[in-house]
């Protein structure tokens, strides 16, 4: 445990507000989304890039180990501490005043404590955004650290694609202050060492202060539910939609039939498009868009849409068996429904997993042929953002299970689901969730020990201390 020596002293840097050590106060920043709880003796909440410095440096140099948490809505353990006591959070949490929005440069400069939400609630009413399109509330800093993709990646990339500069507190002695933060888009003037911190998960700094690229809003949108005519035409559907639509194509999202019978029975009041209520064995959430207001005289999007769509079933070997167009708020709806219904449905198991987008649907059809000789009992439920080739490849099992009364039961899942993906599919284990102590175990047997070498070098010269739950080399 921390002595409370240390606990005092972090209290004089920081002040009564920025120091939590009462455990019924404790138990939100030791809780993770999904899966985990850890321990820790307190939380540091510093108000300004100043105190994270002060802050870190009086643990680096008290041997303190710091677990940097942004929003704690991650899904691989990476935000939470273990359960030995030892190490301390640094949330970021009270870190969310500065906000300067550049209009002329489509860009704003705010410090890493500030949620999604709120970021989007202020660049609204100038019809911005920031385009990475998320289920959970995360906080721009974790966001950064994890490179964050999200449902329009198709569209407008992830965050390290956003993302202009940074302003980050090394774990040295000094609680050296590297500032990062700059607001060109053009600038290749060496090393872009922004990049060191973004996706790296918190192990190389504490990243307080950022500028991000903004876009602008959206204010025409068209939907559609398609029905591939089979999981071998995913990817001539994806392609044809590409070519008649180029970039007013902003999310191509799949779902398979176990998914979305689950979202319809976690939220009944959902609308069920298909004929006689049957869902398909595989559907696509396709949206297109733009941004600015319609036009006298211009093709609505819906006609846009509608036009592509009758085009694509008059294609020889048609990929496209059955279209739903309707209200974008009703379709997304579904999709945003999906995560808790499959939830709900047993003990989860979840893997994010990547691949290139031509190998997405042979590796599920293959998951799906293996998975009743290799575990009974376990139900898959995947869905994802096939446009980018990403999978929430999601396995659910019966909460009554014998396997959930094997030990070996889920390890030995794991490793399968990943030997294969990575293995004979040469697929990522890890397509946005990033590191954690969740993935560390497949991050050390995935990766060439050169790169470890390398990782962990950086490490070294970045943040000497005890910084974040990931091992980089």
């Amino acid at each position: 445990m921390i002595d409370q020596l240390h606990i005092d002293a972090l209290t004089d840097i920081l002040g009564d507000k920025g120091v939590v050590t009462r455990p019924e106060d404790l138990e939100a920043y030791e809780t993770g989304a999904r899966y985990d709880r850890g321990r820790t003796p307190l939380v540091l909440r510093p108000a300004t890039t100043e105190e994270v410095s002060a802050a870190v440096a009086y643990c680096v140099t008290n041997g303190i180990a710091l677990i940097p948490q942004s929003g704690n809505t991650g899904l691989v353990s990476g935000s939470t501490p273990d359960q030995s006591g030892d190490e301390a959070i640094l949330s970021l949490d009270r870190l969310a005043k500065r906000f300067e929005l550049d209009l002329d440069n489509r860009s704003v400069r705010l410090d890493a404590g500030f949620r999604l939400s709120d970021l989007n609630r202020r660049l609204e009413e100038h019809g911005l955004f920031f385009p990475i399109d998320l289920g959970a509330d995360p906080r721009i800093g974790g966001m950064i650290a994890t490179n964050t993709g999200g449902s329009r990646f198709l569209k407008y990339g992830d965050v390290r694609r956003n993302t202009l500069g940074l302003k980050v507190v090394l774990a040295d002695a000094d609680g050296t202050v590297l500032d990062l933060q700059c607001d060109l888009r053009k600038n290749n003037t060496g090393v872009d060492w922004k990049q060191i911190f973004v996706g790296t998960s918190g192990a190389f700094g504490i990243v307080t202060e950022c500028v991000l690229n903004l876009e602008r809003l959206p204010q025409q949108t068209a939907t559609a539910l398609l029905v591939p005519a089979s999981g071998a035409h995913v990817m001539p559907l994806l392609r044809a939609m590409e070519e008649r639509l180029g970039a007013y194509l902003s999310a191509f999202e799949g779902m398979s039939s176990n998914a979305v019978k689950a979202a319809f029975a976690h939220v009944p009041s959902l609308k069920n498009p298909f004929q006689a209520g049957q869902v398909p064995d595989y559907v696509i959430l396709a949206e297109i868009s733009r941004t600015w207001a319609p036009r006298e005289g211009e093709q609505s999007l819906d006609a846009v849409l509608e036009t592509a769509l009758a085009e694509i079933w008059e294609m020889e070997e048609a990929p496209l068996a059955d279209a739903f167009v309707g209200p974008p708020h009703e379709i997304w709806a579904l999709r945003h429904a999906l995560s808790e219904g499959v939830k709900h449905l047993g003990k989860l198991i979840a893997f994010d997993v990547s691949f290139r987008r031509g190998d997405i649907m042979a590796f599920c059809d293959h998951m799906k042929a293996e998975m009743p000789s290799k575990f009974p009992d376990v139900t898959v439920c995947d869905f994802g953002h096939i446009g980018d080739g990403g999978v929430h490849f999601n396995l659910v099992v019966p909460k009554n299970s014998d396997l959930l009364k094997d030990e070996t039961f889920e390890p030995r899942l794991r490793e399968w689901v990943f030997a294969v993906a990575v293995e004979e599919y040469h697929g990522s284990f890890s397509a946005e969730h990033a590191i954690g102590r969740r993935n560390q175990a497949y991050y050390d047997f995935y990766t060439p020990d050169k790169l470890k070498d390398m990782a962990a070098g950086l490490k070294t010269l970045t943040s000497p201390g005890k910084l974040g739950s990931v091992r980089f080399g």
